[in-house]
């Protein structure tokens, strides 16, 4: 083989040897990044707590309580809802709470119909005028007798005070979320599970 051909033959070898690095050295890195370092890509894409498993709440009616100008008094099923539990007196943590779920309702626009807001009163219920003023719209149910004593049980209770909570169409209890943090995050998660949802 003559000098010109095997010159042509190294450069060829060369271009193909470059091209499989062009395309093998990102799988190598990404190989060693992910198994030979302690980094992990971040597995959450939600912002509030997961409940896993999703926890069923019971099917109870609760006497309804019309202080805040109520539609209507439904139980957690057939649409999305929006959940506070707490004392009916209604303090600065839970007018904190409700004012974080009022806005991010307001906030989804459109998608805003398929969620309602929900206070379980779980005693002295309740704080009508100021409800009524603040809170137009907010289903007040009272969880203070034997019945709300189940549907309580099923809601986490360290840090409920600061806690709102997710329940789907179907009455599953699914997340939790601080309502003293940035309610963006609580916006995000509940478009997206809006925009995946075909219930509700």
């Amino acid at each position: 083989m003559n000098s010109p051909a095997r010159a042509l033959r190294a450069r060829n070898l060369r271009t193909l040897a470059g091209l499989a690095a062009l395309f093998l050295l990102p799988l190598v890195v990404a190989f060693f990044t992910y198994y030979g370092s302690p980094w992990r890509p971040a597995r959450r894409v939600n912002h509030g707590v997961l409940i896993t498993p999703a926890r069923p709440l019971p099917p109870v009616r609760l006497p309804e309580r019309r202080g805040a100008a109520a539609a209507h008094g439904t139980p957690l099923r057939g649409t999305w809802s929006l959940v506070y539990v707490g004392n009916g007196a209604c303090d600065g943590a839970c007018r904190q709470a409700l004012w974080v779920m009022r806005q991010t309702r307001l906030a989804l626009n459109n998608d805003m119909t398929r969620v309602q807001r929900v206070f379980l009163v779980s005693a002295e219920c309740c704080a009508g005028e100021l409800l009524g003023r603040e809170q137009a719209g907010l289903e007040i149910l009272d969880a203070a007798g034997p019945a709300g004593a189940a549907l309580l049980r099923e809601f986490p209770s360290p840090g409920r005070a600061h806690s709102l909570f997710v329940v789907d169409p179907l009455g599953n209890l699914m997340m939790s979320y601080d309502a003293r943090r940035d309610p963006h995050g609580l916006l995000e998660d509940l478009k997206k599970l809006l925009k995946l949802s075909h219930i509700g």
